[in-house]
């Protein structure tokens, strides 16, 4: 006898968020029609497995389960009132399941599991008591010693309901609206190369309001926003800047614009009394970059970079573990596997200066802070574009980033634009003591391998999520005085400085030799303060 065929009610029973719906069949006589719904979304799913499983793992579902956790609520059934009261689909971020940690100990070669980071309702550390004069402010407070935020971490889900139901992230954006004092008026430069995680973050962020898109472009406003820019947030042309730099709403700029023309606006912008969020790179030039800080030392308001990663939940713990638990020893090896999903277009790579200064610069940047090394001794680079067109703009779309550090260390950055359905983030360090691994995000936990598509599709933008929530509220504590910058002028020139060099190497064909020139003033351990 063969195996019985699963029914629907075999799949409810394995799966606690789907159900079954009966439904008259009108006049015929067949009787009713049972379908197989997924309760928190309120849709039919086909009877097969592997469709199911994509529709748990997907961003809508998540989705849908997160605001229903928010609300306190259970998984309604299919026929409950829960349909009318909320839209679907709802339109809130995705709660993926952080990754999992293998560390190994000693001579030991087994793996075995360390807890992954506390969930974003939690915190790394012990919380510091937020002051009595800020615990109206919509935006999280720090303790006044200003802690790093690779060893104090904080998380907060914003509150719902303040932007209403959008039909698809992709589609619209609507952030809410800013009333009197209760959010940090921003405007941003450059829609056309703003990330679609930091969009995200603007949308769901109570302490902030967007009141000015400047963009040039009305194609470019129209991939960034959809087909209509949100209410309540004014488009102006990059000649009428000048009025959102003069409205005393406006606290913040956030500049996406390519490097060539982000230190005009960055001087414009903290010339006129405005905090700085630069998304990208201040510029690829060192003297030029760090006159920008320069002035933003001058007029006393604070310049913030973008580099995310520092803000990731997952390199978060293992930062700590590194130096504040100190689980590894000492660190031997570091590798890294960055392929983006979807590929950044041809005009962002030519924009932002190539995959040099586009990726690496963050892998870059973690690296040296998980070292407590600003610049390695020896950069080696290998590279090739598979893609005709990166070839004509002199540029590569897959690499290979080689380094050795003044410690000892050994660290390889593999980078590449090529990912089937998912993007893959990998980052492994190997110390005298043992090993930690971050493996990519996996909502259901199902590891593959030699599989040609993704079990659990997931973009660049979902995967760093949290990171850019967090990177925009420690902006907004900048620009309320509650914290300084954390990535300081010497970091960031020496994270350029280190892309130049491997860039180079790639060009020449031959290793480049920073140890002569490379100096860290700021000692051994490059904190983020």
């Amino acid at each position: 006898m063969g195996r019985r065929r699963k029914t629907l009610h075999d799949y409810a029973a394995e799966f606690s968020e789907l159900s079954v719906r009966r439904e008259a069949a009108g006049p015929s006589p067949a009787g009713p029609v049972e379908t197989l719904f997924c309760t928190p979304c309120q849709l039919p799913l086909r009877v097969r497995r592997d469709r199911i499983l994509e529709h748990l793992s997907s961003g809508r579902h998540c989705r849908n389960r997160r605001l229903l956790r928010q609300l306190g609520l259970r998984s309604a059934g299919p026929d409950s009132s829960l349909s009318l009261s909320l839209p679907l689909p709802l339109d809130v971020p995705s709660l993926l399941s952080h990754p999992s940690f293998l560390i190994t100990t000693g001579s030991s070669t087994s793996y075995s599991m360390v807890p992954s980071p506390p969930s974003c309702h939690k915190l790394l550390v012990p919380h510091h008591p937020i002051p009595a004069a800020h615990r109206g402010d919509p935006t999280p407070s720090t303790s006044a010693s200003h802690p790093s935020p690779l060893a104090t971490f904080h998380t907060r889900i914003a509150p719902l309901g303040q932007s209403g139901p959008a039909p698809d992230a992709s589609s619209s954006l609507t952030p809410p609206s800013c009333h009197g004092d209760s959010g940090v008026g921003l405007v941003l430069f450059g829609a056309g190369l703003v990330s679609k995680a930091l969009l995200h973050s603007l949308v769901e962020e109570t302490g902030c309001c967007l009141l000015y898109v400047v963009e040039d472009q009305p194609e470019e406003l129209e991939r960034a926003f959809g087909t209509e820019v949100p209410a309540g947030t004014k488009v102006l042309q990059q000649q009428d800047a000048a009025i959102a730099l003069s409205d005393p709403r406006v606290s913040g700029a956030i500049i996406c614009s390519p490097p060539d023309k982000t230190p005009e606006m960055v001087r414009d912008a903290l010339r006129a009394g405005k905090g700085v969020f630069c998304e990208g790179l201040l510029s690829l030039d060192r003297q030029t970059a760090g006159t920008c800080f320069d002035e933003a030392d001058r007029c006393g308001r604070p310049l913030v970079c973008g580099f995310y990663k520092r803000f990731d939940p997952a390199l978060q713990f293992l930062y700590k573990k590194v130096w504040d638990s100190r689980a590894l020893g000492r660190i031997h090896r570091i590798s890294t596997t960055s392929s983006l999903y979807p590929a950044a277009s041809l005009s962002l790579l030519r924009a932002s200066g190539g995959i040099f200064y586009n990726t690496a610069v963050h892998d870059i940047d973690i690296i040296s802070l998980l070292l407590g090394e600003s610049v390695p001794d020896t950069v080696f680079s290998l590279g090739h574009a598979f893609c005709a067109d990166m070839a004509c703009l002199g540029d590569v779309d897959t690499v290979t980033i080689s380094m050795k550090f003044p410690s000892g260390a050994i660290v390889t950055l593999d980078i590449s634009q090529h990912c089937t359905r998912s993007c893959d983030q990998r980052l492994e360090v190997h110390g005298s003591q043992g090993t930690l691994r971050v493996d990519n995000q996996n909502p259901l936990g199902i590891t593959e391998h030699g599989t040609s598509v993704s079990i659990c599709p997931q973009t660049q933008a979902e995967r760093y999520r949290d990171a850019y929530r967090e990177l925009l509220r420690h902006f907004l504590r900048a620009l309320k005085g509650q914290e300084p910058p954390v990535v300081t002028k010497e970091q960031f020139l020496w994270v350029v400085q280190v892309a130049a060099a491997a860039e180079q190497s790639w060009r020449n064909r031959s290793a480049v030799d920073l140890h002569s020139s490379a100096t860290d003033p700021a000692g051994a351990k490059a904190e983020l303060v």
